[in-house]
């Protein structure tokens, strides 16, 4: 699988971490950036990396930050980005198992590397089970995205 990896300054380290890990099991992990520990706005990278992947750069993607909440809340203001926060093994594999997420989100502050890794590892195995239920959830999160659209960023439908 080609995934594509980012973080601002406070995921730096643990994003150095995950690239050698996930080409060790196997996958492509493109570097969207940033490149050093220089202060960096978390919105900057969500946006990048999110758009690369609407591109069809890369089949998933991972963000990292601090806490991953900053990142986490970037990426999903994005139509077509369903980025989810995991800090636990439920989440990683049912967030694509039933919500088709796209984008794995990690707090570098938070979690620690051998959980970061499963996590990473747990997201990457798991696959969208197409059940009615779930379809039928997500038409409705692209429905409210649709609706945003139409009536303009700055103001509700």
């Amino acid at each position: 699988m080609k995934l594509l990896i980012g973080s601002d300054h406070a995921g730096f380290d643990l994003k150095h971490i995950l690239i050698p890990f996930v080409e060790g099991l196997g996958h492509t992990v493109g570097d969207v950036g940033f490149f050093d520990k220089t202060p960096s706005d978390y919105p900057d990278i969500a946006e990048k990396l999110c758009l690369e992947l609407l591109a069809g750069d890369a089949e998933r993607g991972i963000l990292l930050c601090g806490s991953g909440i900053g990142v986490s809340v970037a990426a999903n203001k994005i139509p077509g980005i369903r980025a989810g926060l995991c800090e636990e093994c439920y989440a990683a594999h049912q967030g694509v198992e039933h919500d088709d997420i796209n984008v794995m989100v990690l707090g570098e502050r938070s979690i620690g590397v051998e959980l970061a890794k499963d996590l990473v590892r747990i997201f990457l195995d798991a696959r969208f089970t197409g059940e009615e239920r779930h379809v039928r959830r997500l038409g409705k999160i692209k429905k409210i995205e649709e609706k945003f659209l139409k009536a303009g960023a700055t103001t509700a439908p």
